[in-house]
């Protein structure tokens, strides 16, 4: 790594360290309208479905909707799960057991 690099990758640790260490500091101080924290809580799943969707569905860079995909079927497995137990551990072992009895034993 050369000089530049590493002030480059410490000057992006300031800045984003900079801009939510001020919003945690003021997040007392500072009062939002109802509709606004309305919004803010779609953005976790939000998030959470732009980072797993490609992963389920474009598991090796091209579409794979079928259910020779086990990363497909452990995600509706999971899905199911959640829906059904409402227990994020549950969830979690099953979309796992899904995914690697799938993978291991079938394809």
């Amino acid at each position: 790594m050369t000089a530049n690099e590493g002030w480059m990758i410490a000057g992006m640790m300031a800045v984003t360290f900079g801009i939510r260490y001020f919003l945690f500091a003021l997040a007392d101080r500072i009062r939002m309208a109802p509709w606004i924290e309305g919004a803010l809580k779609f953005i976790p799943p939000a998030v959470l479905t732009a980072i797993t969707l490609p992963a389920v569905l474009l598991p090796k860079g091209d579409w794979q909707v079928s259910f020779s995909n086990p990363y497909l079927v452990s995600a509706i497995a999971a899905t199911a799960a959640g829906i059904l137990t409402r227990n994020l551990l549950a969830t979690i072992a099953i979309g796992l057991a899904v995914f690697f009895a799938y993978r291991f034993f079938l394809f």
